[in-house]
């Protein structure tokens, strides 16, 4: 693939159906995108549980270009990666313990299976060519995970980025809270190689406290009021000695914040709250027009009554396989869902007729209805039909796994204003 050298040369991991290039290339529908300072030169995107590799079908439908290592496990084509700017992906949340690799002293050896160690893979085995950032995503638990020593996973994680040489900062985002249509909490992670413009330009503050009030990346992008103090703290220059040793004095509380950077294995993390005074996106505004919505969405007669009791309060006896009887206590959710603000997050279970306690239901003029695939991209921030060509329930799966493509949009215009050094204005 032709590249353009006055590009962010993208690479995109765990790409699932393009919510990260969608963000940083801006595609409308499926016309070129109107983004002028990223470009995606490669992409993995493999499904281990399944023959048909649904969403890799999509992406390339979607975006064109496939090689014979874009839909192939990435833990087995590291050094098939072709050179970037930019590495982006939504990794899992497992366990990310590390070991000494027994082969080789100073080799790392992660759990078998966890897709971080493929991305430390491709960083370490690039060296000098290592990209000059890193945008990941991750969910909002993975600061307080496992839950033995919580922290420990992160703690890994940005242990072994120093490491690497880069500076790291994060931000629990909530897509909601800067006027997205979906309650959606997700860690994101940015990194800076040193010699990179943006990691030179974070060396010249003194306080790093002052890069996340202020003068940071994701503070530009999303602006937030500290609102507890801020802790600082060190951590193991060695991941291995991290995963074994880590917050073992209070293994019960994570010494993560929502928000922070870390540096030389020096740690700077407070709790902030979003500022954000525009424009709102609710459910109510994404729901297409109801002469448009077929049957099979709204909900049956018969099955009301079942809809309403997964729905709502619960106090009652059961009993467990062993004969153990206990009382079980659950809370209502809002039923049918309320149209005048953000959606509840999404899950990879929306899809399908059956009632269930977290699919959405909304209530419209021809009855309580459940969303359909276009309404659920809506609220991701994709394309109408980005996922035609599948059925109801696997289209709902890629959007309970995708990210919403606003986040990433915003993200990426504040990394490029940094990088450009204005030249976005």
């Amino acid at each position: 693939m032709a590249t353009n050298n006055n590009k962010i040369r993208v690479v995109e991991l765990f790409a699932g159906v393009g919510g990260f290039r969608l963000g940083l290339e801006g595609y409308k529908g499926n016309k070129k995108p109107h983004h002028k300072f990223f470009e995606t030169v490669w992409f993995n995107q493999w499904e281990p549980s399944t023959k048909k590799q649904h969403a890799h079908e999509t992406y390339v439908e979607r975006f064109g270009y496939v090689d014979e290592y874009t839909n192939t496990d990435i833990a087995k084509v590291v050094d098939k990666v072709p050179v970037h700017d930019l590495l982006v992906g939504g990794f899992p949340c497992q366990d990310y313990s590390v070991a000494r690799n027994l082969s080789a002293a100073a080799g790392l050896e992660g759990k078998k299976g966890v897709l971080w160690w493929s991305i430390h893979d491709i960083l370490a085995l690039k060296g000098k060519k290592s990209p000059k950032y890193l945008m990941l995503e991750n969910v909002d638990r993975l600061l307080s995970s496992p839950a033995k020593q919580r922290g420990r996973d992160f703690a890994i994680i940005l242990s072994s980025l120093n490491k690497l040489g880069y500076v790291v900062e994060w931000r629990i985002v909530n897509a909601a809270e800067y006027g997205f249509p979906q309650r959606r909490k997700r860690t994101f992670i940015l990194a800076y190689k040193k010699g990179s413009e943006i990691e030179k330009k974070y060396r010249k503050i003194k306080n790093p406290i002052q890069w996340l009030e202020k003068d940071g990346v994701t503070q530009n992008a999303f602006p937030a009021a500290f609102v507890s103090h801020t802790s600082t703290f060190k951590i193991p220059d060695d991941p291995v000695v991290t995963s074994q040793k880590f917050n073992m004095d209070e293994p019960g509380r994570t010494p993560f914040f929502n928000s922070g950077v870390a540096c030389d294995f020096v740690v700077h993390t407070g709790k902030v709250a979003p500022i954000y005074e525009g424009e709102i996106s609710t459910l109510g505004d994404i729901l297409i027009d109801d002469k448009k919505v077929p049957e099979e969405y709204y909900i049956k007669q018969e099955d009301l009554e079942k809809w309403a009791y997964l729905k709502g309060p619960k106090e009652e006896k059961r009993k467990a396989a062993s004969g153990y009887e206990f009382i079980y206590k659950e809370g209502g959710v809002t039923y049918p869902d309320n149209l005048k603000t953000a959606s509840r997050t999404i899950i990879t279970g929306e899809g399908g007729t059956a009632p269930s306690r977290f699919k959405h239901v909304v209530k419209t003029k021809n009855g309580l209805r459940r969303l359909t695939p276009i309404e659920l991209e809506r609220l991701c921030m994709f394309p109408d039909n980005h996922t035609a060509g599948h059925g109801d329930t696997r289209r709902a799966f890629f959007m309970g796994n995708a990210l919403v493509v606003g986040v990433i949009d915003t993200l990426g215009k504040a990394l490029a204003e940094f990088h450009f050094e204005g030249s976005l204005k």
